[in-house]
């Protein structure tokens, strides 16, 4: 077995969660809603589309991967979730670029956005897949 350890995340985590934000990146992705949303979401519903994202990893998180037993370990749950977090940003930017729905060089802030709205229930997936083997 390949051992990569990023910290206490390991490359089976990875995969878990690439393959989780995938499942649900990829569907989403394919929807002309969310390509025409990207186009008119104010910049601040990003934000608060980014801070629900970020809430909901840690809370699935916190009660599904490290059982509320986080005490000891905040700096590494932190990390767990922005990690998390990263990873499905990635999935979705690369799910968009194979489907020619990436234009980070026409209009970069189209790009964000659709990368914002997808990895929102992406990331759920990726967590919930994620939390299958507990730590």
């Amino acid at each position: 077995m390949v051992t990569l350890k990023f910290k206490n995340i390991d490359f089976e985590d990875l995969s878990q969660v690439i393959i989780g934000s995938s499942v649900l990146s990829v569907p989403i992705a394919f929807t002309e809603e969310a390509w025409n949303l990207s186009k008119t979401i104010p910049v601040l519903n990003l934000g608060v589309i980014i801070i629900l994202t970020l809430c909901f990893i840690g809370i699935y998180a916190f009660k599904g991967i490290f059982q509320g037993h986080i005490k000891q370990r905040k700096a590494t749950f932190v990390k767990r979730v922005f990690i998390d977090y990263g990873v499905t940003l990635l999935v979705v930017v690369i799910v968009l670029f194979a489907l020619n729905k990436f234009p980070i060089s026409e209009n970069p802030l189209i790009a964000l956005k659709r990368v914002i709205i997808i990895s929102f229930p992406a990331s759920m997936g990726g967590i919930v897949v994620d939390s299958l083997d507990k730590e």
